[in-house]
């Protein structure tokens, strides 16, 4: 199918790197993508996405200190 659609310019520089590095053509790279994307599967509930996208554990209970690592560092030796 052919279609023209306007993307962002860093979506643009991306595929396009990701093209010549397949040595594949733009649109073909286009639709590796989105295929690629429609198969990435669902996080389970207790996993969310940070900022910058990478998965990770929902907080829980309060964080880890130095203090608290020391400690136990300590109470193993």
């Amino acid at each position: 199918m052919r279609t023209t659609i306007s993307i962002d310019e860093d979506a643009h520089r991306f595929a396009s790197i990701y093209a010549a590095a397949k040595g594949i053509i733009l649109s073909a790279a286009i639709n590796e993508l989105i295929r690629k994307a429609q198969s990435i599967p669902p996080l389970p509930p207790d996993i969310r996405r940070s900022s910058n996208g990478l998965p990770c554990f929902a907080p829980i209970g309060k964080g880890l200190t130095l203090r608290m690592i020391k400690e136990a560092d300590s109470d193993s030796n």
